[in-house]
């Protein structure tokens, strides 16, 4: 559960002592009605308000804190900092908690002090706007440029931070773009539209039990819990209606059926979360996105605002069990700290929630059952999976092991390296549940934690997640999940890190030791 706090607090110059991780007594001193998140923020801000060098803080420098985010025991209190006024790209951090407020450990986005940045800038909006236009092959609306400070990828620049949304040429895209604000630069994009490549069908037994809305004479496709979560005809954007509860006629290429699919799917996935992490649904306030059903393209995405669902080369939806919870897996990475990853991991990120969701499900044969292959059943382009989890250069040679090449790597084949991780670390390298055996980039031999466990520690490191994410810094947030989800046993701290080490991803400074 995630309570918005939104503090500000100012910082003059750096402060030159090193990190001390131990809070205030009186900010771990419990005051009578203050919650476990209340305290939490307390805890964080107490820290904040010392200015640790971790913070890498400059004059002029204030740090808003965005929420508190629960899970397993710890809470995770995310930070946006400006500089002059001017919001920082990059200059995001998480705080880590225990209950009472203590804090553990610090996540920070920027790696150097902003120091002195003139802000006034030389290219003016107008030619930002001109040159982030440039960025796409189709621009139907562009945002007005905000003047921000980038420091991301080493760099620090004044900027103008501007959203295109149009056709990269191939695809629907929201992109960020960055222009630098005294050269004309483009310092970096950021793009926004996740692709992915009832009586169900997908998903069974059929028929079957899915939440709907109640409303005077009619049921609609909206889960009464979640109500921002609801299946919609995406020729016309409206929810699908009628005046019984039963929905879909078991036929692939029908739209209600490809919406029977995804409510079961959201619903699972819904489940997933608050039982094993404890999440409140994809966007952790209880609220979710609307799916539409009807994209006439052999894709689906996410976007920030809505899930469309295309369709195979047979015109079948593409509304699987981890091809939907695959798409909803953008929505809660873009829903912790950090937004959407980046280096290359954001497709893996996804591909973890689809086959956790898949897991947790535990569908029988013939319908979606436990595997770690992505999209087998839709059959999208009619030579099988997407993806392969346990063996990534399997489909589409997608790389096994990481190397300096894969963040650059077009981001589905980039997503190789992390899948076989997550895959290692959940199964192991020879698995005894009849799962395939996994090849390991070290010979090395991997045991398993289990797929809920894997999971548990993989979205507890996205809490620590900055915008600063990418292969390194998630085998550092997965090592310190697992260390503080577990203390003093080892177990599955040495797994995470057995299994990083079977993906070629080396070992990175600050890396904590167990015990």
């Amino acid at each position: 559960m995630k309570r918005t706090l939104h503090r500000t607090i100012a910082v003059g110059a750096v402060f030159a002592a090193a990190l001390a991780l131990a809070v205030p007594a009186s900010a771990t001193s419990p005051s009578p009605g203050f919650t476990v998140q209340a305290m939490a923020a307390r805890g964080a801000d107490a820290l904040v308000a010392t200015r640790p060098s971790a913070l890498f803080a400059s004059a002029g420098e204030q740090f808003v804190q965005q929420g508190v985010t629960s899970s397993a025991g710890m809470q995770y209190v995310s930070y946006e900092r400006t500089y002059q006024g001017l919001p920082v790209i990059g200059g995001d951090f998480v705080v880590v908690t225990d209950g009472t407020g203590a804090v553990q450990e610090m996540s920070v986005a920027q790696q150097q002090a902003v120091g002195t940045l003139a802000t006034t800038p030389r290219i003016t909006s107008a030619r930002a706007t001109q040159l982030a236009r440039g960025q796409l092959a189709q621009v139907d609306s562009v945002t007005a440029p905000v003047l921000s400070v980038y420091a991301l990828d080493g760099k620090t620049r004044l900027a103008w931070d501007t959203r295109v949304t149009g056709n990269d040429g191939k695809d629907y895209s929201i992109q960020s773009v960055y222009v630098d604000a005294r050269t004309g630069a483009i310092l970096g994009t950021q793009e926004h539209v996740m692709h992915g490549t009832g009586n169900t069908v997908w998903n069974g037994p059929t028929p079957v039990q899915i939440a709907t809305t109640h409303q005077g004479a009619n049921f609609l496709l909206r889960d009464p819990a979640h109500p921002t979560e609801q299946c919609q005809n995406a020729a016309n954007n409206t929810t699908f209606t009628k005046t019984t509860d039963t929905w879909g006629n078991g036929n692939a290429t029908n739209r209600e059926t490809g919406c029977a699919d995804a409510m079961f799917v959201i619903q699972k996935e819904n489940q997933m979360l608050s039982q094993w992490v404890g999440r409140n649904s994809f966007d952790g306030n209880g609220g979710g996105w609307p799916i539409r059903v009807g994209l006439n393209d052999l894709n689906a995405f996410y976007d920030g605002s809505q899930v469309q669902m295309g369709h195979n080369q047979q015109n079948q939806w593409i509304t699987s069990l981890d091809v939907v919870a695959h798409e909803h897996g953008h929505g809660v990475d873009d829903h912790t700290p950090g937004r959407i990853s980046r280096g290359g991991t954001q497709e893996f990120v996804a591909d973890v929630f689809g086959a956790s969701t898949e897991w947790f499900a535990n569908e029988p044969a013939p319908f979606d059952t436990r595997d770690f292959l992505v999209g087998e059943r839709i059959n999208l382009v009619g030579s099988g999976p997407i993806r392969n989890m346990f063996n990534p250069q399997a489909v589409g040679n997608n790389p096994n092991c990481f190397s300096n090449a894969v963040p650059n790597m077009e981001v589905h084949a980039a997503a190789g390296p992390g899948n076989h991780f997550f895959y290692l670390l959940a199964e192991g390298s020879n698995p005894t549940d009849g799962q395939p055996t996994s090849p390991t980039c070290n010979g090395q031999r991997v045991t398993g934690v289990g797929t809920q466990a894997a999971f548990t520690i993989f979205y507890n490191a996205m809490l620590r997640k900055t915008t600063a994410s990418g292969y390194p810094r998630y085998r550092l947030w997965t090592l310190q999940a697992a260390k503080a989800l577990t203390p003093g046993n080892c177990t599955n701290f040495n797994a995470v890190k057995a299994a990083w080490n079977a993906v070629s991803v080396p070992a990175q400074a600050g890396e904590p030791a167990c015990p």
